[in-house]
């Protein structure tokens, strides 16, 4: 008998046709096709009702992340043209699972005895993963991310995770992007539970992973998902293939096209803990560093040339663009010998970055001063008025009481496992110093017109899942702590004016205004760069890039900020530095200052 059974080595080198022959005559032990036919695509196969059929194939498309369709058989068809010669899915897999009503009702060898039954069955080809792994064992893990339901069918996305060294997350991003019909690029990088995982060593199909210290789990969408559609439309007789028993087709593996280098992906880590990474394009990258670049110039000649780090812009918009709940402040009342003491940096930016994330669907409100929100409700009533924004921004205040009142006021009931926030903003925004005051450029202490915000920024640096930013441009405003060293040697006063709170990132400009005008640009560009906008809603579902234009009429202009900054100058909220009611923000005028930045930022962006 021993001798009939074919060895593993030589089923590697076996032409598909042959391999297919040897399992329809029974002759291979193996309940796995890993590695078999080296170099050839395998396919998943899920043989459903003709009834079903075109809510199957619909699923498929609105989920092709999961469930790339390959071919689509007639009713009762059992060869498949496009991927193999001679072929019979009544006898081709290795091993088959019969669904009945939804529940698993065995495995069998052949579906031959089910041949009357088949003639009113179509059989749906799906690309596999094994098609881009070297016998990797493959894991399939259930998460709590819903697919796009269609007809009877919704289920939860399955995913398949590889442990990959740090050092390789790109190489992996770059080999497996191209795959679109195995899956294509991963859909999710870092910590499990972001996808709902809890527990990694819990596998429904297939057997846990070891991973190495410095691995990263890096996971992609998996064509187990059809099994799990499969029970859920419960009809009366379905049949898959057996996890693991793929069918070996005659299409090889090819090496992936050459594809324009602009959609390379590059992976960038967002956060350390819990762990992070995002997917972007290496063109959608570069741009962004381009804006980066814009809003580093130092119009005051103040020395923040000194505060730049490079790629802090692209880091916290990444963060940003996975968030649905942002919290942004602002406010600096520098002028304290005026009625508002508020300046005119700061607000106009806050609109701006509240304007695209509105646009892109996320919940944004800005937190400021008590004494202040009157004033900034106006200002955001006029700017929907004139069409600046396009919906209301709610505002809160935060006045300190408690010890615990930053955790109560960030997350329900004060419990850090539910935040009602993930990324809270902080732009131009008086930060507090070493010695707990608050600084003004001239080293004024205004302390006593500034609520105590910080505290939300140095709790949220306690609550997983809440990432922080800061714009400034000065380094005395929130969140640039991060570079307070730097501040300290390079800034006028730094000594005495340095913020000392830090966040996660800290975005310096030229003025903090420009900033803000940057991250909206940032956020378009993530949105409409397919390789981050997959990413993002993790290849289920259908792309988002339908909404750009509502999009792009969110990103600021130059008639929008000269309505804004009229707004402000008619609630008396003076300019930086000169405390004019003119046509100015920090001294300089908005025509042609701001004016060309705007365009500046506009024409990378558009």
């Amino acid at each position: 008998e021993a001798s009939d059974m074919v060895c593993l080595q030589a089923l590697r080198t076996l032409l598909p046709a042959t391999a297919r022959n040897l399992i329809r005559q029974n002759k291979i032990a193996i309940r796995n096709t890993s590695g078999m036919s080296a170099g050839y695509n395998q396919a998943n196969v899920v043989i459903l009702h003709r009834s079903l059929a075109d809510d199957f194939e619909k699923f498929c498309r609105a989920n092709s992340g999961p469930l790339p369709l390959l071919y689509r058989s007639a009713p009762g068809e059992w060869k498949c043209p496009p991927l193999s010669t001679e072929s019979d899915i009544q006898t081709d897999c290795l091993l088959y699972r019969r669904y009945e009503n939804g529940t698993f009702a065995g495995s069998l060898t052949s579906l031959e005895n089910y041949s009357e039954q088949l003639k009113d069955m179509v059989t749906f080809y799906l690309g596999c993963s094994f098609s881009f792994e070297s016998a990797v064992q493959k894991l399939g893990v259930p998460t709590a991310v819903p697919c796009h339901g269609v007809g009877n069918f919704s289920c939860d996305l399955v995913v398949t995770m590889r442990p990959i060294p740090q050092d390789k997350l790109d190489a992996a991003a770059i080999a497996t992007h191209p795959m679109k019909q195995y899956h294509g690029a991963p859909i999710h990088i870092g910590y499990p539970d972001l996808l709902g995982i809890k527990d990694l060593q819990k596998t429904d199909y297939g057997d846990p992973v070891e991973a190495q210290p410095g691995d990263v789990p890096v996971f992609w969408a998996c064509g187990v998902t059809g099994v799990e559609a499969v029970i859920s439309c419960k009809s009366p007789l379905a049949f898959t293939h057996s996890p693991g028993c793929m069918f070996i087709t005659d299409i090889k593996n090819e090496e992936a096209p050459e594809s324009d280098s602009g959609q390379t992906p590059a992976v960038v880590q967002i956060s350390s803990d819990p762990l992070q990474y995002s997917l972007v394009s290496q063109r959608a990258a570069d741009k962004i560093r381009a804006l980066e670049k814009i809003i580093g110039v130092d119009p005051g000649d103040r020395g923040i040339k000194n505060l730049l780090v490079r790629d802090e812009l692209l880091k916290s918009c990444l963060s940003l663009s996975h968030a649905k709940s942002i919290l942004i402040t602002t406010g600096f009342p520098t002028h304290f010998q005026h009625q508002p003491p508020e300046e005119n940096d700061g607000p106009p930016g806050a609109i701006a970055m509240a304007a695209m994330l509105q646009a892109l669907g996320k919940k944004a409100a800005i937190v400021t001063d008590e004494r202040a929100i009157d004033l900034n409700r106006s200002i955001i009533e006029k700017a929907v008025e004139q069409g600046v924004l396009k919906t209301p921004v709610p505002l809160l205040s935060y006045k300190e009481d408690a010890h615990d009142a930053a955790l109560k006021f960030l997350c329900e009931s004060g419990d850090p496992a539910s935040p009602r926030f993930d990324h809270l903003v902080a732009i131009e925004r008086a930060g507090r110093a070493s010695d707990g005051n608050y600084y003004n450029a001239r080293k004024i202490n205004i302390k006593h017109l500034v609520d105590p915000i910080d505290d939300l920024f140095e709790a949220a640096q306690n609550i997983r899942g809440i990432s922080t930013t800061g714009i400034g441009d000065g380094g005395n405003e929130l969140g640039t702590g991060k570079v307070k060293e730097l501040v300290k040697k390079h800034i006028p006063n730094g000594d005495t004016i340095a913020c000392d709170v830090a966040a996660d990132f800290a975005v310096i400009a030229g003025v903090s205004n420009w900033g803000g005008y940057a991250v909206s640009c940032a956020l378009y560009l993530l949105n409409t760069c397919e390789i981050h906008e997959r990413y993002l809603r993790r290849a289920v579902g259908f792309p988002r890039l339908s909404e750009r234009e509502s999009w792009a009429s969110s990103l600021p202009s130059v008639s929008k900020e000269e309505k804004l900054l009229e707004i402000l100058i008619q609630h008396g909220v003076r300019s930086g530095k000169t405390a004019s009611l003119a046509m100015e923000v920090d001294g300089l005028p908005f025509f042609n200052t701001h004016s060309d930045m705007i365009r500046s930022l506009l024409d990378v962006t558009l």
